[in-house]
């Protein structure tokens, strides 16, 4: 129905960046346009919850983030390209997890509970050395 994949993860030092993609995909995609899903990213470290990153609106106007992150991240959409994306800059030891993407098709709100997503990518990891 719906496939959601993640790229763009890997190692990198304190103080660099990234930028994550998740190209969404599936046969919903061919009913529905991507501007009708609210996406976000979500994140998962060690030993830990899987806990709220950032999430935007179907037409890219709204943006939400964790206080952890704000101002360091930025969520941006290309629905035309079915691609969502995380640029991080400034990247903590703290930020080590394993990054998932999501998509909401039921509600405009901004998807800040995991209960509020309906489909998950795989995940890709995203580990920050000191």
């Amino acid at each position: 129905q719906v496939q959601l994949v993640e790229s763009g993860g890997g190692l990198v030092q304190a103080g660099a960046s990234l930028r994550l993609s998740c190209a969404a995909s599936g046969r919903t995609f061919s009913t529905y346009t991507m501007g009708t899903f609210t996406m976000g990213w979500f994140r998962q470290a060690p030993g830990k919850e899987r806990e709220f990153v950032a999430t935007i609106s179907r037409n890219g106007g709204g943006t939400y983030y964790a206080d952890s992150v704000k101002g360091r991240f930025t969520i941006s959409r290309e629905n035309a390209k079915n691609t969502l994306y995380l640029q991080m800059t400034s990247l903590k030891p703290e930020d080590t997890a394993v990054y998932y993407c999501a998509a909401d098709h039921n509600s405009a709100a901004a998807m800040i509970s995991l209960t509020e997503v309906d489909y998950w990518g795989q995940g890709t990891q995203v580990t920050v050395s000191s």
